[in-house]
């Protein structure tokens, strides 16, 4: 995966409320949607501390997702992405997101592909300025808005955009159509 600058300027508390930002704007026009910060919940074999907690209603059926936020300086390791499968099993919850400051290991990678764990790699918003020319990378003119905080999430060998700002992309990214319908969230992260 590359990488994308320098690393966030933020606290784990500011990175996980970036991130719950970043889903709730994409979730905008979801039946019954909310999401919850640090939310405890108990399954059969103990309870959990969730970073993100969503939930929504679709094709007439309540859906979780469960969101890890990884605030390390080191690439997120495949027993991060295994111990969150794990807590999808024992919470019964229908999909896992894992947002990370600094990457994911190979490891870690196939293992999200294989289970349908989502990947996306929290950075500063410039880094979705690109620009065609020869020598350094020049700013963004003061007319494009650009948002402070981006996710680029890994989608196979493709990568989308999300962030806070309710983009196209963002909804894209997320499987929902122009007119605020789902049309298939999770089915192929």
């Amino acid at each position: 995966m590359p990488r994308f600058g320098n690393p966030v300027n933020l606290s784990p508390r500011q990175f996980e409320l970036a991130v719950k930002g970043i889903v709730d704007a994409a979730a905008d026009g979801l039946f019954d949607y909310e999401s919850k910060h640090l939310e405890r919940l108990a399954a059969s074999d103990g309870e959990y501390e969730i970073d993100v907690a969503a939930r929504f209603k679709a094709l007439g059926a309540n859906f979780l997702v469960l969101i890890e936020c990884k605030h390390h300086k080191r690439k997120t390791e495949r027993k991060d992405v295994q111990v969150l499968h794990s807590r999808l099993q024992s919470l019964g919850a229908q999909k896992g997101m894992i947002f990370s400051t600094a990457g994911f290991q190979t490891g870690a990678i196939q293992f999200a592909e294989e289970h349908g764990i989502a990947l996306c790699y929290l950075v500063e918003g410039k880094s979705n300025w690109f620009t065609r020319s020869d020598g350094p990378p020049t700013p963004p003119p003061p007319c494009v808005h650009i948002p402070e905080y981006v996710a680029w999430w890994c989608n196979g060998s493709s990568m989308s955009l999300m962030s806070d700002d309710r983009t196209e992309y963002t909804r894209a990214a997320l499987g929902l159509s122009q007119d605020g319908a789902c049309v298939g969230f999770g089915m192929d992260l």
